[in-house]
């Protein structure tokens, strides 16, 4: 007998969201309703076994999905997270230890060079090795008009979101060896940038051209490089001010799926281009965007 089929319009939460604020960064465990990051969801199957893995945001949202997915397949992990976040990521190191995998806790600061550095070398050191850099970690704030988009705001997304990918790579480099893998976290918004989003959005550009550029320079290497790029998903970013908080419980039901996603939902996005499954895929976006489609 052939398994049930999923309605994807209705799989998973979709209802109005409640109208909730957190000041940044936020705690997933405090969220209504809390994320589907496939603590019970997401089996595992062992594509990832022995992998050494390191996490940028692993503590909630998306990049708790991909480190959870990841030691359900087999691989230890490493998550790196905002030290506001330790709840959300001691949460997280249970559930990697539940798998029967290791995992190490690095808080810290993106936008400072010398602690991406440090991070990559603890999670070296503390893993035994390092097959897989996650880069998922990322700043949103929405602002309505670019007059009031301060120089402060701009530096610091673009330090998180694209200055800390370059500092993370140059670091890891010397430990990756052929075979092993490089993601990052684009967004639907660097193909539909929306009117609140301008730093944001272009900050998810320069991910894509980063990554592509970078493929190819790593290539001889036998290391790949490619990017996700999520549409509306249900995350603490957006109830720490990256969408307006009226916005809240519309949030997702302007695509054609008519709801947000969950984090668990590109848990296999991640694993896929994490192993050798993906071995002749290198400088590609995957979206997963409930049909906001990224061209």
């Amino acid at each position: 007998m052939s398994k049930q089929t999923c309605n994807p319009l209705t799989k998973y939460y979709h209802d109005k969201f409640p109208k909730q604020k957190q000041a940044a960064p936020g705690l997933q465990c405090e969220m209504d309703p809390v994320p589907d990051c496939g603590e019970k969801s997401y089996q595992g199957h062992q594509r990832l076994e022995g992998k050494k893995m390191l996490v940028t945001g692993g503590d909630s949202g998306i990049g708790r999905a991909a480190a959870i997915a990841y030691a359900k397949e087999g691989a230890d992990v490493a998550i790196n997270y905002h030290p506001d976040e330790q709840k959300d990521a001691e949460d997280v190191a249970k559930i990697i230890e539940k798998a029967g995998r290791k995992a190490v806790l690095i808080p810290g600061d993106l936008s400072d060079e010398a602690f991406c550095k440090k991070m990559v070398d603890e999670a070296h050191n503390k893993l035994g090795g390092l097959d897989n850099l996650t880069l998922v970690a990322g700043k949103q704030t929405s602002v309505a008009d670019i007059m009031d988009l301060t120089t402060e705001q701009i530096r610091k997304t673009f330090e998180i979101n694209v200055f800390s990918l370059f500092w993370t790579t140059k670091a890891a480099l010397g430990y990756l060896k052929p075979g092993s893998t490089i993601i990052t976290t684009s967004s639907v918004q660097a193909f539909q940038p929306g009117a609140s989003l301008l730093d944001y959005a272009a900050t998810k550009s320069a991910i894509i051209a980063f990554t592509k550029g970078l493929a190819k320079q790593i290539a001889s290497k036998g290391i790949r490089a490619n990017i996700v790029a999520p549409g509306p998903v249900w995350t603490p970013l957006q109830i720490c001010g990256g969408q307006p908080s009226d916005a809240i419980p519309e949030f997702g039901k302007e695509t054609p799926l008519k709801r947000a996603g969950q984090p668990v939902e590109l848990s296999g996005v991640y694993v896929h281009l994490a192993s050798s499954e993906s071995s002749y895929t290198t400088a590609e976006t995957y979206g997963v965007t409930g049909g906001e489609h990224t061209n």
